[in-house]
């Protein structure tokens, strides 16, 4: 019996071995046992194998001028190189939320190894969003656009279920710096509900998860005027929280954690940029760690996932040399790598801002630094975040534009630093 006993446990050992040596060959899976088809955003979200970023894909001045089908595969094809799994788009009320998903549906077919999931945004505005000249935003009423909208999103979902694991409600649509079109939370609420009553009666993929992608203090991470009944009930009705968090802009509007302090003024120009980095990111950290002890404090449990984050590589206003002067590739490279460790160690998902620069968000500044979040140029040079993946051979026989991925400044990293300027401590905005 004793014999029996002990041949049971090697063989037990022995087929967790094999378990286990079949997991560790799984490099975007983490249960093997689960196909494609049943991947689900719960599988995905807070799981570092997924890394996420947000995506636009836009190359010209305006979005009138769509990306091309065979322009989104190929940034698709770039995201896959990078390791990135999982996207992030913004609205639908233009062709190019379809025709990403069904580049991705396209280059799945052509490779049953290509895989890339979609948190699809649906845009929500107020009344008279934008529109200052007839009597301006009315935040307590809707737009008429809101629920095609949302209907378009909800055609997208179940058109594409193995793609879209995710739908957003909004972009910064409750925060009120938002001023030309939040809306109140309640509006938010009403459409993630409706999503949800549609995910219950089978009319969306029960296993589709919803959220709002908004700023930490729409969360409940600032302010207490954000505190109220409607936020408390969305934070109940969504799947997860997907907050932003910006230590970037704040160096112009909260730069008191980013000035030079006084027991590092003898440091070195490096010590003290990679000194400021640090701060940066734990300042991040407390954003997250606001909205968690929010949601803590009225008696709820939710993932918390952040949906926006990034640095900008070109400023010549708040951020730039007469500003904060916190912009510059150097800078970008420490706070992507910063907050990739920090999340990755977390379980938690961040959606990086963004893959690629985008000159429509600033069209007639092209210095401003809304073009220049980007990890890749529109020339399809690699900031300095990617010289490494440059390096190693990762973005070999692609292209963006017709042009092979290459890195900005030549790959010269004393010219690259000799733009780096240190934090300005005697700015004040």
């Amino acid at each position: 019996m004793k014999i029996n006993r002990i041949r049971k446990v090697v063989i037990v050992i022995a087929l967790l071995v094999f378990s286990c040596n079949k997991n560790n060959n799984k490099e975007t899976i983490s249960n093997p046992t689960l196909e494609e088809s049943n991947i689900t955003a719960k599988n995905i979200l807070g799981n570092p194998d997924y890394l996420a970023m947000s995506y636009g894909g836009y190359r010209s001045k305006t979005r009138d001028v769509q990306p091309t089908l065979n322009e989104l595969k190929e940034d698709m094809k770039i995201l896959n190189a990078m390791g990135i799994k999982l996207i992030r788009t913004y609205n639908v009320h233009l062709d190019q939320a379809a025709n990403v998903l069904e580049a991705i549906d396209q280059l799945k077919k052509e490779d049953s190894n290509f895989k890339m999931y979609v948190m699809l945004g649906i845009w929500i505005d107020c009344k008279n969003a934008f529109d200052w000249e007839n009597g301006g935003p009315v935040h307590s009423e809707e737009s008429k656009r809101n629920p095609i909208e949302v209907k378009t999103a909800i055609a997208l979902a179940n058109k594409y279920p193995d793609i879209v694991k995710i739908l957003a409600v909004g972009n910064e649509a409750m925060v009120h710096w938002a001023a030309s079109y939040y809306v109140e939370p309640r509006i938010i609420l009403k459409w993630v509900n409706h999503l949800q009553d549609l995910k219950v009666t089978g009319k969306l993929p029960k296993e589709l998860w919803i959220t709002s992608s908004d700023d930490y203090v729409s969360w409940g991470g600032g302010d207490s005027n954000y505190h109220t009944k409607d936020l408390k009930q969305l934070v109940r009705a969504v799947d997860f929280i997907s907050m932003h968090t910006y230590p970037y802009h704040n160096t112009h509007y909260n730069p008191q954690f980013w000035k030079v302090p006084g027991n590092e003024k003898n440091l070195s120009d490096k010590e003290k940029i990679d000194a400021a980095m640090i701060r940066a990111i734990d300042f991040a950290k407390k954003q997250y760690d606001s909205v968690s002890r929010y949601v803590k404090s009225i008696g709820l449990k939710k993932p918390i996932h952040i949906g926006e984050t990034g640095w900008a590589t070109v400023s010549n206003g708040h951020y730039g040399v007469k500003g904060s002067r916190a912009t510059d590739e150097y800078k970008q490279n420490s706070y992507y790598n910063k907050i990739r460790k920090w999340t990755k160690a977390n379980n938690i998902t961040c959606f990086y801002f963004e893959a690629f620069d985008e000159q429509w968000k600033d069209a007639k500044n092209t210095e401003g630094s809304e073009n220049h979040f980007g990890l890749i140029n529109l020339q399809g040079e690699a900031k300095y975040a990617l010289w490494d993946s440059v390096d190693k051979g990762v973005f070999k026989n692609l292209t963006r534009n017709g042009r092979p991925i290459t890195k900005t400044y030549n790959g010269n990293y004393n010219a690259l630093f000799n733009s780096v300027l240190v934090p300005n401590t005697e700015y004040s905005r």
